[in-house]
C-alpha cells in the first residue's frame, strides 16, 4: 500500500507540475487510470485539455500513441489495418495508435460517429478484429479523450454508448488569476512538457492496479453506490438514468480513490467524491429540464445531495 501512495502521488506532482492550480483534476486522472477505466476531458479549447493528457502519459514509461480526430477519419487510422505484402504472398498487420498502453484522442467528437464507435470495443474488451482476427491490446490501456463542447462548430455529439465507456468525465475550467499568471512565468520560454520524465512505468501501474481491486467495499458501501445510481434512473429531470456499468465504474473507482488515500477499504467519502464525475456524463435529461437550462450535473449533484449516507465503515 505504501507504494501505490508513493507511486500515485509522484504521478500527481508530476501532472500538477504542467497544469498548475488544479490538484482536483490530477487527483480523478490517477483514480481513473488506477481503477482501469477511461478518461474523457470536455471543455472549452485552449484551457489545457491535451497538456493534461500529454503530462499523464509522459509521467508513466510506457508506450504512448497520438490520435488527431478530424472528420475524415476513418475506423482503420485507429485500429490498423492488413497489408498484403507480394513477396510472401502473405496479409501483413500493421496495427493503429490504440495499440499504447496510453491512447490520446484529442477532439474526438470532431470525427464521425462511425470513427468514434470503432474505439466501443478497444475500450470495452481491450481488443481489435480486423478481417475476423482479433488483436489483443496492450496491458495497462488507458483512452485519455479530449473534445469540445457540442456548441462548438464542426463537432458531433458523443453516442450514449461511447459516452458509457468513459469511466469518468471532467471539465478542466479556467484557471484562476495565480495559476494562470505563474504558467505565463513558466511557460514564458519553453513548455513544461519538455522538462516532465517518467516517475514510473507500465508494469508497476498494472501491478497497483491488481492490488486496487482487492480493496474492500463493505455491504452498506456497495448499497450506496446502487442508491445513487438507481436514483438517476427514476428522477423526473432524466429521459436516461445510469446503467448497472456506472453502478461498477462507480465502486472501482471508489477503491482507487481509497487505496491512494492509504486505505484498503472505501468509505462512503469516496464513493460521494466521485458520484458527480463518474455518472454525470451517462444521464440524458428530457426536453423539459434541457429548456429549462438544468444540465445533468447539476440532476447529480441534487441526488448525492438527497441520498441518504450509510453510516462510517472501519477497516475489516
Amino acid at each position: 500500500m505504501h507504494e501505490l501512495v508513493d507511486v500515485t502521488n509522484n504521478i500527481r506532482r508530476a501532472i500538477e507540475s504542467v497544469v498548475s492550480g488544479r490538484d482536483q483534476l490530477a487527483w480523478l486522472t490517477v483514480v481513473v487510470l488506477l481503477a482501469e477505466g477511461h478518461l474523457l476531458i470536455e471543455d472549452v479549447p485552449g484551457v489545457g485539455k491535451t497538456t493534461l493528457a500529454k503530462a499523464l502519459a509522459r509521467s508513466i514509461d510506457c508506450q504512448v500513441g497520438r490520435i488527431q480526430f478530424t472528420p475524415d477519419l476513418l475506423p482503420s487510422d485507429l485500429t490498423g489495418v492488413n497489408i498484403f505484402r507480394t513477396a510472401t504472398h502473405t496479409f501483413e498487420f500493421r496495427p493503429g495508435p490504440v495499440f499504447n498502453n496510453v491512447v490520446i484522442g484529442d477532439e474526438i467528437n470532431r470525427a464521425s460517429p462511425k470513427t468514434q464507435a470503432a474505439l466501443l470495443e478497444c475500450m470495452e474488451e481491450g481488443q481489435v478484429t480486423i478481417d475476423g482476427a482479433t488483436h489483443a491490446l496492450p496491458r495497462p490501456f488507458l483512452v485519455v479523450a479530449t473534445q469540445n463542447p457540442i456548441e462548438m462548430e464542426g463537432t458531433y455529439p458523443l453516442p450514449e454508448a461511447q459516452r458509457d465507456r468513459f469511466m469518468a468525465r471532467l471539465t478542466v475550467g479556467y484557471p484562476d488569476n495565480v495559476a494562470e499568471l505563474g504558467m505565463l512565468d513558466r511557460q514564458e520560454a519553453i513548455s513544461p512538457l519538455a522538462h516532465l520524465s517518467p516517475v514510473t512505468d507500465a508494469a508497476t501501474i498494472t501491478r497497483l492496479s491488481a492490488a486496487v481491486r482487492q480493496i474492500h467495499a463493505a455491504p452498506a458501501v456497495k448499497q450506496y453506490v446502487l442508491n445513487l445510481v438507481t436514483a438517476t434512473r427514476s428522477h423526473p429531470s432524466l429521459r436516461l438514468g445510469g446503467s448497472p456499468r456506472a453502478s461498477l465504474q462507480l465502486l472501482k473507482a471508489a477503491k482507487a480513490s481509497a487505496a491512494m488515500a492509504g486505505r484498503n477499504y472505501v468509505l462512503p467519502d469516496d464513493v460521494q467524491a466521485l458520484a458527480v464525475p463518474v455518472i454525470a456524463h451517462r444521464l440524458i435529461l428530457n426536453t423539459e429540464a434541457r429548456l429549462a437550462g438544468t444540465s445533468t450535473i447539476d440532476v447529480m449533484t441534487q441526488i448525492v445531495s438527497r441520498t441518504a449516507v450509510p453510516a462510517p465503515v472501519g477497516q475489516r
